[in-house]
């Protein structure tokens, strides 16, 4: 992969995860009130509300940190090799998921 190539990659994966982070700062909680008002259906409903905002919140942070290894990558000079076989991932892959660290054929076998 050549340094153009590396270069787009970086900075794509750099504008996703600002914008992840510009949007979890707002988004999951900014509505969230006291979750001890009304009836005990209401406060299940807000409970259950809590609770898929924290999910959201680990989704996000685990997608940051697979962006952060994958910026890591590039700096290192690692970047669009799989961690499992060594072998390069397509750049169709990395187009669609640039975060990965896997190559597809790796990938579907840890998935099976």
């Amino acid at each position: 992969m050549n340094k153009k190539e590396l270069k787009r990659f970086k900075v794509a994966l750099e504008q996703k995860r600002d914008s992840i982070i510009n949007a979890g700062k707002k988004a999951h909680w900014e509505n969230m009130e006291d979750t001890r008002r009304g009836d005990f259906v209401d406060q299940a409903s807000d409970d259950n509300e809590v609770h898929v905002n924290l999910r959201l919140l680990q989704i996000d942070a685990k997608l940051l940190r697979a962006i952060e290894a994958a910026i890591e990558r590039i700096e290192n000079r690692t970047y669009g090799t799989c961690t499992i076989c060594e072998e390069d991932i397509s750049v169709a892959r990395l187009q669609a998921v640039p975060w990965s660290s896997v190559c597809i054929a790796c990938k579907e076998k840890k998935t099976v």
